[in-house]
């Protein structure tokens, strides 16, 4: 059974109960799902590696006027159902990486979640919007287990680093002024913007590389030197 049959199918279990409080119950408890499951991920790489992929977590639960405007914006009528079937982004969670390359490490880990099931990949790195926008997004679907049914519940997931992050939030509060119809002068230069973005980013990830890799060339001089005490120690 499709997740937007398994939602409907909820909701008449709960025909007693509002509706939209029982829809977004099942959109929280999803969210909640897929931050817990990522905040365990996060907690085991430092385990194994010393390393924190993700910097910061951010979940949110669309409002009702934003997933209205959506629907309005896509053509279809205001309803419970529809609002299920063709809003994917109800449920979010963002995670904040250090570095481009965190992003596409976190995407595979979490694809290879075997109670989570991945339904779409957007990815805006490779392949930005017209904005200059960057991210990688996910579309997965989490089962929840309720009193009676198992009900999977589609969550957007967005992964983008620090840099990525500032300039999508001050993008979207500009927009926000402007209602979407922002004089081209600032379109431009947000554009020029996400170009700066997108250098640092490099930048910021060959800095990294050049650390790790001097490091790893201190350890093996550390190494050799232990070796070689050890070697003459034992011939002297």
């Amino acid at each position: 059974m499709k997740s937007e049959q398994q939602v409907e199918a909820a909701l008449k279990s709960y025909e007693d109960v509002d509706s939209w409080k029982t829809v977004i119950f099942l959109y929280n408890a999803a969210m909640k799902e897929v931050g817990t499951k990522l905040e365990i991920l996060n907690d085991e790489f430092q385990h194994v590696h010393q390393y924190n992929p993700i910097e910061h977590i951010k979940t949110r639960i669309k409002t009702p006027e934003s997933i209205v405007k959506k629907l309005k914006r896509y053509g279809y009528e205001t309803s419970i159902e529809n609002m299920v079937r063709y809003i994917n982004d109800i449920a979010g969670v963002r995670l904040i990486c250090s570095f481009t390359s965190d992003i596409y490490r976190l995407a595979e880990m979490i694809g290879n979640q075997s109670d989570l099931k991945v339904l779409s990949i957007k990815d805006y790195i490779k392949n930005p919007k017209e904005s200059g926008y960057k991210s990688y997004h996910m579309l997965v679907s989490v089962p929840i287990f309720l009193s009676d049914s198992v009900v999977d519940t589609k969550v957007e997931i967005q992964i983008r680093t620090i840099a990525m992050d500032f300039w999508a939030s001050l993008e979207h509060k500009i927009y926000y002024k402007f209602e979407g119809n922002a004089p081209e002068y600032i379109s431009r230069d947000l554009r020029e913007c996400a170009k700066m973005v997108s250098e640092l980013d490099e930048k910021m990830l060959s800095l990294n590389e050049a650390i790790q890799e001097c490091i790893l060339q201190e350890e093996n001089k550390d190494k050799m030197d232990d070796v070689l005490e050890n070697v003459l120690g034992k011939n002297g």
